[in-house]
């Protein structure tokens, strides 16, 4: 007989280290073209182009060159800093961008017209960025159809460019505001679930949920969103906890089937927005600055947690066909988790996975092999003892009740009995020895001590 009710998972601990992740800490590349009008009236790609970067809600400043084929890029920028860009390249007219956001998905294309080759100064540029200044020099002469055309073009531009700046500042706002509001939620709904109000920790669960996913709609490939998954994975996950475990006692069937296709909802939409998480940590450029080199191992640490967990839940209680996925979930979390102890914990929580999903002699073998890899570092482990005991049973009922399985089955059960006598399990445990017996002619081998050698006279 195997357990009914569910474990909550998600500890205050996590929830808080989750709460640093913020939107504001994240960097994001800034990048563009510079093109300038031939004498054919058509662009061209500038080589070696200045491009000076200035920020204007704090004091700081960057700059590169164009490559061969006109592109440019800063890699890292803080994404919450407000920018004005500077342009020039030789006989070419400078131009200035104000307003801009680091956003690797809004490029800055420049496309200049000819000129004297200056270039402008960070006041001249943040002048002429704010209409104080001309912003070109075309060194005498008349303006050209071809020029006026190309100007106004890059002037409708840099107004959509203005305009998406504009969106993304807001979005930026609407993602931490939400990414706040569903912490307060998720943090409140755990304290309820350890008081034992199940009812109002679920209502605050979906809370949190409501405020993530607002967030997300803010905008969906904002690099701080898999931040708010992540987060809103964890408070699907112990909502569905609480359904499932509520509704497993309903005495009323139709109410207990409602409940429990409830909570097989909610643990799809955990594993979906985990999955989700993972996807977008990695497509995240690299930072270069160590501290957010360490944000960025921070959000993936996460973000593979609540995968591996959401997808093991996911195959026990909705889908037991994708335990492949939950497979490799759980071991990219392993390979990057440095605690032995929540190590272990994850690796007993894949066995039990294995175990609940088996359902042939392969299956059961699995689960084995992965309570062997836990008995090597824990030989007394209870669960262990008790779960290898269990699929050999099964194993031997598949297999005519073979009697050597069952002999195998019958001793790891007795070491499960010595080794945890307070257990609940322990009546099970027994009986199955017992059945053993009767079927099998089977009884626990009694297991020698190993001493050491006597030594000769």
């Amino acid at each position: 007989m195997r357990r009914s009710y569910l474990l909550n998972l998600i500890t205050l601990a996590t929830l808080l280290l989750f709460t640093a992740v913020t939107a504001s800490a994240q960097t994001e590349q800034m990048r563009g073209t510079v093109k300038m009008v031939g004498a054919d009236g058509q662009p061209a790609a500038v080589a070696g182009a200045t491009v000076d970067v200035y920020r204007t809600d704090m004091k700081a400043d960057y700059h590169t060159k164009s490559d061969k084929k006109g592109d440019w890029v800063f890699a890292g920028l803080p994404l919450v800093g407000t920018y004005t860009v500077s342009i020039s390249a030789p006989g070419a007219s400078p131009m200035t961008k104000a307003g801009v956001k680091a956003r690797r998905d809004t490029p800055i294309d420049a496309v200049l017209g000819p000129g004297d080759g200056k270039k402008l100064t960070e006041a001249e540029a943040l002048a002429a960025s704010k209409g104080e200044a001309t912003a070109s020099s075309t060194g005498g002469g008349d303006t050209s159809a071809a020029d006026k055309a190309k100007a106004a073009d890059m002037a409708k531009k840099n107004a959509e460019i203005s305009k998406e700046n504009d969106k993304i500042s807001n979005a930026n706002k609407v993602i931490a505001d939400s990414f706040k509001a569903g912490n307060t939620a998720l943090l409140a709904g755990n304290e309820a679930d350890r008081a034992n109000k199940h009812d109002e920790a679920m209502k605050l669960y979906g809370d949190a949920i409501q405020q993530y996913d607002t967030g997300v709609a803010a905008d969906p490939e904002h690099p701080g969103i898999a931040s708010l998954l992540t987060n809103k994975s964890a408070a699907l996950r112990s909502r569905a906890v609480d359904k499932y475990n509520g509704a497993i006692q309903s005495k009323d069937e139709a109410a207990r089937t409602a409940g429990i296709d409830a909570a097989k909802a909610d643990f799809s939409a955990a594993a979906e927005a985990a999955n989700r998480a993972v996807e977008l940590i990695k497509k995240i450029s690299a930072a270069s600055d160590p501290a957010e080199q360490k944000q960025q191992a921070t959000n993936k640490y996460f973000a593979l947690n609540a995968r591996a967990e959401s997808m093991r839940l996911f195959v026990i209680k909705v889908d037991s066909t994708k335990a492949n996925d939950a497979t490799a979930a759980y071991e990219e979390y392993a390979a990057v988790e440095t605690d032995p102890v929540k190590k272990l914990k994850a690796q007993k929580d894949f066995a039990q996975m294995l175990f609940e999903t088996a359902g042939d002699q392969a299956g059961y073998e699995r689960a084995i092999a992965e309570y062997q890899k836990i008995l090597e570092k824990a030989p007394d482990d209870p669960d262990s003892l008790l779960r290898i005991g269990q699929a050999m049973f099964n194993i031997g009922a598949l297999n005519n009740n073979d009697k050597a399985k069952y002999q195998e089955a019958s001793n790891y059960l007795q070491r499960y009995v010595d080794k945890a006598p307070e257990s609940q399990l322990r009546t099970e445990a027994k009986d199955l020895i017992e059945a053993m017996k009767q079927q099998a002619n089977v009884t626990p081998e009694k297991t020698k001590p190993v001493t050491a050698p006597k030594k000769r006279p």
